[in-house]
């Protein structure tokens, strides 16, 4: 089945750093303006099924030598408001269980314009 394309925002409306949630087609889509790249995530943890999307925006700990402590990813890592699971909004991929994922979708924008396929 082909996928179909959808104008959901503006860049005007997803400033750099900041996160805009959406409904499309009867889904409630979270977009995220990571560091000059848009990001679709469906609205909903692969863990429980909670809202996800208007979850803690942060980083996490990156690999670092024993004793010390390197933090990393500011903004780029969400985490679901019922039980703190955490998803890397770049990939999906679940940090702590590499079985769940949030499910994205494909952006482009053009003109100023967001566009997502579902």
């Amino acid at each position: 089945m082909p996928r179909e394309r959808h104008a959901v925002a503006t860049l005007d409306e997803l400033p750099p750093g900041g996160r805009l949630l959406v409904e499309v087609a009867g889904k409630s889509i979270g977009l995220f303006h990571l560091d000059g790249e848009i990001v679709a995530a469906q609205d909903i943890c692969p863990h429980e099924l909670a809202p996800i999307c208007k979850g803690r925006l942060g980083g996490t700990t990156l690999p670092s030598p024993p004793g010390e402590y390197r933090w990393g990813r500011d903004g780029e890592i969400l985490a679901c408001p019922w039980h703190g699971w955490e998803f890397d909004l770049r990939t999906g991929a679940c940090l702590a269980d590499d079985r769940k994922r949030l499910r994205r979708f494909p952006v482009t924008v053009e003109a100023g314009t967001v566009y997502i396929e579902l």
